[in-house]
């Protein structure tokens, strides 16, 4: 019940009521040290009206506008907080969008590179399959609402950590830190049959989706252009191979020159 007070987040309310306390506090602390000085020539009657005035002035008049200013700061920052998460969403799906998904990679590349020995792990880039075909013969609303069946097919096999993105028009992207090759396999193998599994069914016929994964395994923490070239070059080639299925491949970092 009392849980939103207690959360002291630039969008809690929590950081509201301690700065507006604080703030009045302070208020109350200045007014008693100015007057302070005057205390000495006062009876005790106007003593005590000296003190009720610097301790009622500051709650009565300091207390609301500090307050009205710390909660218009707490909107701001929830409206900046909801801005970057639009800004970082696929408004179709509710994914990362490229740019985000992106961003989360490298800085999770980044992270793993730190630790000693760097962990495995893999990006998957999966691409529907024929696609064009449920546009033309359903309509782009029916395209629209196989993305959504296919986003929530492929969420259903990750793990906690793992992260998941529309990186483009039917295009997803999963990125797997701390994955052996044998578990990005098995993961790329869920998601296919997942969606393989999904119902889709416009205009009451039932439809098979399908996706074709490229994944590019590491063991040694590569940037996000290595880990993507390698998963796209395989995503070709399990749509060569016929679709419908998985194709992996390590990623080969270029090699250095010799020391002459």
């Amino acid at each position: 019940m009392f849980g939103h007070l207690l959360d002291f987040s630039p969008r809690g309310w929590g950081r509201v009521w301690l700065w507006t306390g604080l703030g009045t506090l302070f208020c109350v602390a200045v007014a008693l040290c100015v007057d302070s000085f005057s205390f000495s020539t006062f009876d005790a009657a106007a003593l005590e009206r000296a003190l009720l005035t610097d301790l009622l002035l500051p709650i009565m008049l300091a207390g609301p506008l500090l307050f009205f200013f710390t909660a218009r700061l707490r909107d701001l920052s929830i409206a900046h907080y909801e801005l970057e998460i639009l800004a970082a969403t696929d408004s179709l799906t509710g994914l990362f969008n490229r740019r985000a998904f992106t961003d989360r990679v490298e800085a999770a590349l980044q992270a793993l590179s730190q630790t000693a020995p760097p962990p495995p792990g893999a990006l998957l880039v999966l691409d529907v399959d024929n696609f064009k075909a449920i546009n033309d013969r359903f309509g782009h609303d029916q395209g629209d609402a196989a993305l959504r069946i296919i986003a929530a097919a492929i969420g259903t096999t990750l793990r906690p950590g793992d992260l998941l993105g529309r990186i483009g028009g039917e295009e997803f992207g999963i990125f797997l830190p701390r994955a052996s090759q044998a578990q990005s396999q098995a993961t790329a193998e869920a998601a296919r049959q997942a969606v393989v599994n999904a119902r889709f069914a416009p205009d009451d016929t039932p439809t098979r989706l399908s996706v074709s994964i490229g994944v590019a395994t590491y063991a040694h923490t590569p940037n996000f252009d290595q880990l993507f070239r390698t998963a796209d070059q395989q995503l070709y080639r399990a749509k060569q191979n016929g679709r419908n299925r998985v194709a992996i491949s390590p990623v080969e970092l270029p090699l250095r020159p010799l020391a002459a």
